[in-house]
Protein backbone atom coordinates (compact mmCIF):
# COMPACT_ATOMS: atom_id res chain seq x y z
CA UNK A 1 0.00 0.00 0.00
CA UNK A 2 1.16 3.36 -0.66
CA UNK A 3 2.74 5.04 2.19
CA UNK A 4 4.11 8.70 1.36
CA UNK A 5 5.63 11.17 3.82
CA UNK A 6 7.31 14.15 3.24
CA UNK A 7 10.27 15.46 5.79
CA UNK A 8 11.41 18.96 4.32
CA UNK A 9 14.86 19.56 5.68
CA UNK A 10 17.33 22.78 6.20
CA UNK A 11 16.97 25.55 3.31
CA UNK A 12 19.78 25.07 0.88
CA UNK A 13 21.07 27.13 -2.00
CA UNK A 14 19.56 30.73 -3.11
CA UNK A 15 15.80 31.94 -3.65
CA UNK A 16 14.59 29.82 -6.98
CA UNK A 17 12.19 31.85 -8.73
CA UNK A 18 9.39 29.64 -10.11
CA UNK A 19 6.55 31.04 -12.13
CA UNK A 20 3.78 28.36 -13.38
CA UNK A 21 1.14 28.57 -16.38
CA UNK A 22 -2.59 29.63 -15.79
CA UNK A 23 -4.76 26.64 -14.26
CA UNK A 24 -7.28 24.83 -15.56
CA UNK A 25 -10.21 27.21 -13.89
CA UNK A 26 -8.62 29.96 -15.64
CA UNK A 27 -6.27 31.48 -12.25
CA UNK A 28 -3.53 33.65 -13.43
CA UNK A 29 0.07 32.59 -13.31
CA UNK A 30 2.03 32.46 -9.97
CA UNK A 31 5.39 33.35 -8.99
CA UNK A 32 6.76 32.01 -5.96
CA UNK A 33 10.93 33.65 -4.95
CA UNK A 34 10.69 31.27 -1.39
CA UNK A 35 14.15 29.59 -1.16
CA UNK A 36 14.19 26.07 -2.33
CA UNK A 37 14.68 23.58 0.06
CA UNK A 38 16.06 19.95 0.47
CA UNK A 39 12.63 17.43 0.10
CA UNK A 40 12.55 14.06 1.08
CA UNK A 41 9.52 12.03 -0.08
CA UNK A 42 9.44 8.48 1.21
CA UNK A 43 7.08 6.11 -1.39
CA UNK A 44 6.06 2.50 -1.93
CA UNK A 45 9.19 1.86 -4.06
CA UNK A 46 11.80 3.33 -1.94
CA UNK A 47 12.43 7.60 -1.60
CA UNK A 48 14.10 10.37 -3.50
CA UNK A 49 15.73 13.35 -2.11
CA UNK A 50 15.57 16.96 -4.29
CA UNK A 51 14.99 20.60 -4.23
CA UNK A 52 11.56 22.22 -3.82
CA UNK A 53 9.79 23.83 -7.13
CA UNK A 54 11.19 21.46 -9.08
CA UNK A 55 11.42 23.45 -12.44
CA UNK A 56 11.37 20.59 -15.15
CA UNK A 57 8.58 18.12 -14.49
CA UNK A 58 8.02 14.68 -16.18
CA UNK A 59 4.24 13.38 -15.39
CA UNK A 60 3.19 9.92 -15.36
CA UNK A 61 0.02 9.76 -13.54
CA UNK A 62 -2.87 11.58 -14.93
CA UNK A 63 -4.20 12.40 -10.97
CA UNK A 64 -1.32 14.25 -10.88
CA UNK A 65 -0.83 15.87 -13.82
CA UNK A 66 -4.73 16.83 -13.05
CA UNK A 67 -3.70 18.18 -9.81
CA UNK A 68 -0.79 20.17 -11.08
CA UNK A 69 -2.79 21.58 -13.36
CA UNK A 70 -5.28 22.73 -11.41
CA UNK A 71 -2.17 24.46 -8.89
CA UNK A 72 -1.03 26.03 -11.86
CA UNK A 73 2.61 23.83 -11.98
CA UNK A 74 4.50 23.72 -15.30
CA UNK A 75 5.45 20.50 -16.41
CA UNK A 76 7.76 19.74 -19.57
CA UNK A 77 6.59 16.13 -20.12
CA UNK A 78 3.70 14.01 -20.44
CA UNK A 79 2.38 10.79 -22.13
CA UNK A 80 0.50 12.40 -24.49
CA UNK A 81 -1.77 9.13 -25.90
CA UNK A 82 -4.81 8.45 -23.35
CA UNK A 83 -4.77 11.82 -22.08
CA UNK A 84 -8.18 12.66 -20.46
CA UNK A 85 -10.24 15.09 -22.77
CA UNK A 86 -9.88 18.17 -20.45
CA UNK A 87 -6.23 17.56 -20.34
CA UNK A 88 -6.08 17.42 -24.34
CA UNK A 89 -3.75 20.64 -24.49
CA UNK A 90 -1.13 18.31 -23.22
CA UNK A 91 -1.08 17.10 -26.66
CA UNK A 92 0.34 20.84 -27.76
CA UNK A 93 4.21 20.57 -29.16
CA UNK A 94 5.36 22.70 -26.16
CA UNK A 95 5.19 19.36 -24.34
CA UNK A 96 7.48 16.59 -24.94
CA UNK A 97 5.56 13.27 -25.62
CA UNK A 98 7.50 11.25 -22.99
CA UNK A 99 5.95 8.04 -24.15
CA UNK A 100 2.82 5.74 -23.53
CA UNK A 101 1.57 5.00 -20.25
CA UNK A 102 3.31 1.59 -19.58
CA UNK A 103 6.56 2.18 -22.30
CA UNK A 104 8.32 4.98 -21.16
CA UNK A 105 10.89 6.30 -23.74
CA UNK A 106 13.97 6.30 -21.62
CA UNK A 107 16.18 8.56 -24.13
CA UNK A 108 13.35 11.41 -25.23
CA UNK A 109 12.90 11.86 -20.89
CA UNK A 110 16.86 11.63 -20.47
CA UNK A 111 17.15 14.42 -22.67
CA UNK A 112 14.56 16.74 -21.18
CA UNK A 113 17.14 16.04 -17.79
CA UNK A 114 14.17 16.53 -15.93
CA UNK A 115 14.28 17.59 -11.91
CA UNK A 116 11.77 15.59 -10.84
CA UNK A 117 9.72 12.25 -12.27
CA UNK A 118 6.14 10.73 -10.86
CA UNK A 119 4.72 7.85 -11.77
CA UNK A 120 1.88 5.65 -10.57
CA UNK A 121 1.14 1.86 -10.69
CA UNK A 122 1.58 1.30 -14.58
CA UNK A 123 5.35 2.73 -14.46
CA UNK A 124 6.47 0.82 -11.72
CA UNK A 125 8.45 -1.87 -13.77
CA UNK A 126 10.58 1.10 -15.10
CA UNK A 127 10.93 2.61 -11.98
CA UNK A 128 14.61 1.90 -11.63
CA UNK A 129 15.65 3.10 -14.79
CA UNK A 130 13.51 6.20 -14.25
CA UNK A 131 14.65 6.85 -11.09
CA UNK A 132 18.39 6.70 -12.98
CA UNK A 133 17.32 9.62 -14.93
CA UNK A 134 16.50 12.05 -11.98
CA UNK A 135 14.11 11.33 -8.54
CA UNK A 136 10.99 9.39 -9.27
CA UNK A 137 8.76 9.16 -7.04
CA UNK A 138 5.33 6.95 -6.77
CA UNK A 139 2.02 8.88 -6.34
CA UNK A 140 -0.57 6.15 -7.41
CA UNK A 141 -3.93 6.23 -5.51
CA UNK A 142 -4.17 3.30 -3.07
CA UNK A 143 -8.18 1.68 -3.43
CA UNK A 144 -7.91 0.06 -0.20
CA UNK A 145 -7.53 4.06 1.55
CA UNK A 146 -8.36 6.30 -1.05
CA UNK A 147 -9.05 9.60 0.82
CA UNK A 148 -6.03 9.06 2.77
CA UNK A 149 -4.12 7.92 -0.11
CA UNK A 150 -5.83 11.14 -2.13
CA UNK A 151 -5.56 13.89 0.69
CA UNK A 152 -1.44 12.50 1.49
CA UNK A 153 -1.17 12.33 -2.62
CA UNK A 154 -1.58 16.74 -2.86
CA UNK A 155 -0.63 17.44 0.11
CA UNK A 156 2.82 16.47 -1.09
CA UNK A 157 2.37 18.10 -3.93
CA UNK A 158 1.61 21.15 -2.10
CA UNK A 159 4.72 20.82 -0.04
CA UNK A 160 6.28 20.32 -3.19
CA UNK A 161 5.59 23.12 -5.41
CA UNK A 162 4.86 25.71 -2.60
CA UNK A 163 0.98 25.18 -3.01
CA UNK A 164 0.33 23.95 0.47
CA UNK A 165 -2.73 26.40 1.46
CA UNK A 166 -4.32 25.88 -2.32
CA UNK A 167 -4.11 22.52 -1.72
CA UNK A 168 -5.59 22.60 1.88
CA UNK A 169 -8.78 24.91 0.19
CA UNK A 170 -9.27 21.90 -2.67
CA UNK A 171 -9.47 18.92 -0.19
CA UNK A 172 -11.43 21.19 2.09
CA UNK A 173 -13.90 20.93 -0.16
CA UNK A 174 -13.93 17.82 -1.43
CA UNK A 175 -14.06 16.57 2.01
CA UNK A 176 -17.25 18.80 2.91
CA UNK A 177 -19.20 17.77 -0.65
CA UNK A 178 -18.44 13.77 0.58
CA UNK A 179 -20.01 14.17 4.15
CA UNK A 180 -23.08 15.58 2.64
CA UNK A 181 -23.50 12.67 -0.10
CA UNK A 182 -22.43 9.77 2.33
CA UNK A 183 -25.14 11.06 4.62
CA UNK A 184 -27.44 11.62 1.84
CA UNK A 185 -26.68 7.99 0.15
CA UNK A 186 -26.68 6.53 4.14
CA UNK A 187 -30.43 7.99 4.62
CA UNK A 188 -31.39 7.00 1.00
CA UNK A 189 -30.08 3.06 2.10
CA UNK A 190 -30.61 2.08 -1.36
CA UNK A 191 -28.11 -0.55 -3.33
CA UNK A 192 -25.51 0.10 -5.63
CA UNK A 193 -23.57 -2.44 -8.41
CA UNK A 194 -20.65 -0.68 -10.15
CA UNK A 195 -19.62 -1.91 -13.15
CA UNK A 196 -16.89 -1.36 -16.20
CA UNK A 197 -17.90 -2.26 -19.94
CA UNK A 198 -14.99 -2.85 -22.07
CA UNK A 199 -15.03 -4.35 -25.66
CA UNK A 200 -18.60 -5.92 -24.51
CA UNK A 201 -17.74 -7.60 -21.45
CA UNK A 202 -18.94 -6.39 -18.18
CA UNK A 203 -16.89 -6.49 -14.91
CA UNK A 204 -18.12 -5.95 -11.43
CA UNK A 205 -16.09 -3.96 -8.76
CA UNK A 206 -17.01 -4.11 -5.08
CA UNK A 207 -15.95 -1.94 -1.79
CA UNK A 208 -11.92 -1.85 -1.29
CA UNK A 209 -11.67 -2.27 -5.51
CA UNK A 210 -10.23 0.87 -7.61
CA UNK A 211 -13.65 2.43 -8.07
CA UNK A 212 -15.05 1.05 -4.77
CA UNK A 213 -14.63 4.79 -3.27
CA UNK A 214 -18.58 4.70 -4.62
CA UNK A 215 -19.35 2.27 -1.33
CA UNK A 216 -16.38 2.94 1.12
CA UNK A 217 -16.47 6.81 1.30
CA UNK A 218 -19.65 7.89 -0.44
CA UNK A 219 -21.70 5.94 1.43
CA UNK A 220 -23.67 3.61 -1.31
CA UNK A 221 -24.43 0.05 0.12
CA UNK A 222 -23.21 -2.32 -2.11
CA UNK A 223 -25.60 -4.80 -3.67
CA UNK A 224 -22.95 -7.42 -3.17
CA UNK A 225 -20.30 -7.04 -0.65
CA UNK A 226 -18.45 -10.11 -1.22
CA UNK A 227 -17.26 -9.33 -5.02
CA UNK A 228 -13.51 -9.97 -5.57
CA UNK A 229 -11.06 -7.16 -5.47
CA UNK A 230 -9.16 -6.97 -8.70
CA UNK A 231 -7.57 -4.71 -10.73
CA UNK A 232 -9.87 -5.89 -14.04
CA UNK A 233 -12.95 -6.53 -11.96
CA UNK A 234 -15.06 -9.71 -11.53
CA UNK A 235 -16.48 -10.90 -15.08
CA UNK A 236 -20.09 -10.87 -14.53
CA UNK A 237 -23.33 -11.48 -16.77
CA UNK A 238 -26.39 -10.00 -17.76
CA UNK A 239 -27.90 -12.48 -15.69
CA UNK A 240 -25.99 -11.53 -12.38
CA UNK A 241 -27.01 -7.72 -12.81
CA UNK A 242 -30.73 -9.28 -12.52
CA UNK A 243 -30.19 -11.62 -9.65
CA UNK A 244 -28.40 -8.84 -7.67
CA UNK A 245 -31.03 -5.98 -9.26
CA UNK A 246 -29.22 -3.17 -7.34
CA UNK A 247 -31.37 0.27 -6.96
CA UNK A 248 -27.97 2.19 -8.80
CA UNK A 249 -26.39 0.61 -12.39
CA UNK A 250 -23.56 2.59 -11.98
CA UNK A 251 -21.11 2.15 -15.58
CA UNK A 252 -17.39 3.09 -16.27
CA UNK A 253 -17.53 3.38 -19.60
CA UNK A 254 -13.92 2.35 -20.74
CA UNK A 255 -15.28 2.33 -24.44
CA UNK A 256 -15.55 5.57 -24.47
CA UNK A 257 -12.29 6.45 -22.42
CA UNK A 258 -10.56 5.13 -25.88
CA UNK A 259 -13.03 6.42 -28.01
CA UNK A 260 -15.56 4.21 -28.93
CA UNK A 261 -18.81 6.14 -27.99
CA UNK A 262 -22.19 4.77 -26.90
CA UNK A 263 -20.75 1.19 -26.93
CA UNK A 264 -21.14 0.41 -22.95
CA UNK A 265 -25.23 1.78 -23.50
CA UNK A 266 -25.54 -0.96 -26.48
CA UNK A 267 -23.57 -3.61 -23.62
CA UNK A 268 -25.61 -2.53 -20.86
CA UNK A 269 -29.15 -1.49 -21.83
CA UNK A 270 -30.32 -4.87 -23.52
CA UNK A 271 -33.50 -7.00 -22.51
CA UNK A 272 -32.56 -8.25 -19.62
CA UNK A 273 -31.10 -5.46 -17.48
CA UNK A 274 -34.45 -3.37 -18.61
CA UNK A 275 -35.59 -5.89 -15.99
CA UNK A 276 -33.90 -4.53 -12.65
CA UNK A 277 -35.13 -1.88 -10.75
CA UNK A 278 -32.15 0.73 -11.82
CA UNK A 279 -33.47 0.89 -15.38
CA UNK A 280 -36.80 1.14 -14.67
CA UNK A 281 -36.69 3.74 -12.27
CA UNK A 282 -33.82 5.84 -14.51
CA UNK A 283 -31.02 4.76 -12.29
CA UNK A 284 -28.40 3.73 -14.69
CA UNK A 285 -25.57 6.20 -13.80
CA UNK A 286 -22.96 6.49 -16.85
CA UNK A 287 -19.40 7.74 -15.10
CA UNK A 288 -17.89 10.48 -16.73
CA UNK A 289 -14.61 7.58 -17.74
CA UNK A 290 -11.89 10.91 -18.40
CA UNK A 291 -12.53 10.98 -13.79
CA UNK A 292 -12.79 7.44 -13.21
CA UNK A 293 -10.72 5.59 -15.37
CA UNK A 294 -7.97 7.85 -16.25
CA UNK A 295 -7.47 10.01 -13.86
CA UNK A 296 -8.98 9.20 -10.21
CA UNK A 297 -7.19 10.99 -7.43
CA UNK A 298 -7.17 14.54 -8.82
CA UNK A 299 -8.09 17.87 -6.87
CA UNK A 300 -10.63 18.00 -10.47
CA UNK A 301 -11.28 14.60 -10.90
CA UNK A 302 -12.38 13.66 -7.21
CA UNK A 303 -14.54 16.48 -6.98
CA UNK A 304 -15.89 15.74 -10.15
CA UNK A 305 -16.60 12.46 -9.22
CA UNK A 306 -18.27 13.51 -5.75
CA UNK A 307 -20.79 15.41 -7.86
CA UNK A 308 -21.45 12.91 -10.96
CA UNK A 309 -22.63 10.17 -7.52
CA UNK A 310 -24.47 13.66 -5.70
CA UNK A 311 -26.59 14.07 -8.91
CA UNK A 312 -27.47 10.66 -8.91
CA UNK A 313 -28.51 9.66 -5.63
CA UNK A 314 -32.08 11.00 -5.60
Amino acid sequence: MTLILAVVTAACGNNKEVTSGASKDGAAPTTSTAPAKDITIKHQLGEATFKTNPAKVVVFDMGVLDSLDKLGVPVVGVPQDGLPKYLEKYKDAKYTNVGSLKEPAFEVINKLKPDLIIISGRQQEAYKELNSIAPTIFMGVDASKYMDSYKENNKNLGLIFGKEAEVEKEVASVEASIKALNEKATANGKTGLITLVNGGKISAYGPGSRFGIIHDVLGVKPVDPTIKVSTHGDTISNEFIVEKNPDYLFVVDRDSAIGNEGASKKVIENELVKTTKAFKEGNIVYLNPDYWYLSGGGLVSVAEMVKEISSAIK
